[in-house]
């Protein structure tokens, strides 16, 4: 794709960035056909080909954006489906970034969008705050039913659509907090490895028995389990909110409490059980390239962080003698980790491994929707992929639905009976641990 940026604006690195991820677009196409809003909208803008023209007019002109590009923008999910079918190799995660940090910079978005915006990136990455959050979420849910529904469903949704979307994804109970930051779990036996496990900001509320069973399974194996003090949220989600001021500061103590905690007794890895974090995680060295005292140590923690199906896959994990019979197990591939990450068959071969039956679901490069705050922001459109997915997985008629990703496995589970465990629950009840629950 030819651009026309001045040389002035060349000499901004981010500018500089885009513009090389702009001139590797060939107007293909193939992006189209992966894209989850455009097989819903079929509009054009509402694919990555069609955001690309928006966002290199937008960076060119170097004009506040318009309320077109914001709003197809927004409709974006970033699963990154385009970018595993792209045969250019066009990097429309950073570009879509740059534009959603510009968006933030630059538009003047209606004062309730703004606020409920605010609300999200100020309590969703404080577990604390997210936790009364969902205390209170509980008592609103029996109004939510009193709330007006569009008899159609939009792209624009109201802002009372979004307020009983957030309702509908509040659980009914809460389970017991988890064990907290500075807290490490010996090995069982020899020491064989030395670990520390994001401890998440969502899932610690949602699931804590997701990082249990990923300690209970890392020590049964000789592996030392470090919960970090003074970690902080990843900044995953005020990334994507535009917000990189507060992702970068959130990244920057992260870096400098794990290269600590490194320094102390050795690290072999940063394992993290949500993929949207762990690709967030693994782009802070890219994030960072251009600050002269965290560039290097960010490159570095990139490189230590590990999805936990990476690291397992480096260990004999030994299948313990109880039976858990030929349990269907459909795995579903969240966006983060097989788009974002490239991790697609290691979670299956782990799975098949221990003795699961494993059943690939069918459209499975298609997001489930949730993509973060996106099934807050644009609740119908999540819903119709929500039902689009669980339609997808009955078709294998499956006893239990895996995955990787805590924001999937809400959204899904929002719309199927079937148990929705992640990956690592199911290979730690087969080396010895308990049958999952969902408490």
């Amino acid at each position: 794709m030819k651009t026309e940026f001045s040389l002035a604006q060349l000499a901004d690195p981010d500018i500089a960035e885009a513009d090389k991820i702009l001139r590797a677009c060939v107007h293909c196409g193939f992006c189209t056909a992966t894209c989850p809003t455009y097989v819903l909208l079929g509009d054009e803008l509402d694919s990555p080909r069609g955001r690309i023209y928006l966002i290199k007019e937008m960076l060119e002109k170097n004009r506040p954006p318009t309320q077109e590009v914001v709003k197809h923008i927004d409709r974006c999910l970033s699963c990154l489906a385009c970018m595993t079918t792209c045969p250019s190799g066009v990097n429309y995660m950073h570009l879509v970034d740059q534009a959603r940090a510009r968006i933030e910079r630059d538009y003047a978005r209606p004062l309730a969008e703004r606020a409920l915006r605010a609300v999200l990136a100020w309590v969703l990455p404080r577990p604390g705050l997210f936790r009364a959050s969902m205390m209170l979420a509980r008592l609103g849910r029996p109004l939510a039913a009193l709330l007006p529904t569009s008899k159609t469903a939009s792209p624009s949704p109201t802002l009372l659509r979004r307020i009983k979307a957030m309702l509908a994804l509040a659980p009914s109970r809460l389970p017991a907090s988890g064990p907290s930051g500075g807290t490490t779990f010996p090995p069982l036996g020899a020491r064989r490895g030395r670990v520390a496990l994001l401890q998440g900001c969502a899932q610690q509320v949602l699931a804590p028995r997701i990082n249990q069973a990923a300690i209970n399974l890392l020590t049964r194996h000789g592996i030392e389990v470090v919960l970090v003090r003074d970690e902080q949220c990843c900044g995953a989600l005020t990334h994507h909110l535009g917000r990189d001021g507060d992702a970068l500061a959130r990244a920057r103590a992260n870096i400098t409490v794990w290269l600590e905690e490194a320094g102390r007794g050795g690290l072999d890895a940063i394992l993290v059980t949500t993929s949207g974090c762990g690709t967030v995680i693994k782009d802070y060295g890219f994030m960072l390239r251009e600050d002269r005292d965290f560039a290097s140590p960010a490159a570095r923690i990139s490189a230590l962080a590990k999805d936990i199906t990476e690291y397992l896959s480096g260990i004999d994990l030994r299948p313990s003698q109880q039976q858990h019979g030929d349990i269907v197990v459909a795995y579903h591939s969240a966006c983060s980790l097989q788009h974002g990450q490239k991790i697609t068959q290691l979670p299956k071969e782990l799975l098949s491994k221990s003795g699961f039956v494993v059943k690939d679901v069918p459209e499975s490069h298609l997001c489930c929707g949730s993509a973060g705050t996106y099934n807050i922001l644009q609740p119908d459109i999540a819903s119709r992929l929500r039902d689009r997915k669980v339609a997808n997985i009955a078709m294998v008629k499956p006893d239990m639905i895996a995955a990787g990703n805590i924001g999937c496995m809400v959204q899904i589970a929002g719309g199927t009976s079937v148990p929705v465990v992640h990956t690592i629950e199911l290979l730690d009840w087969a080396t010895g641990g308990a049958k999952p629950g969902l408490s």
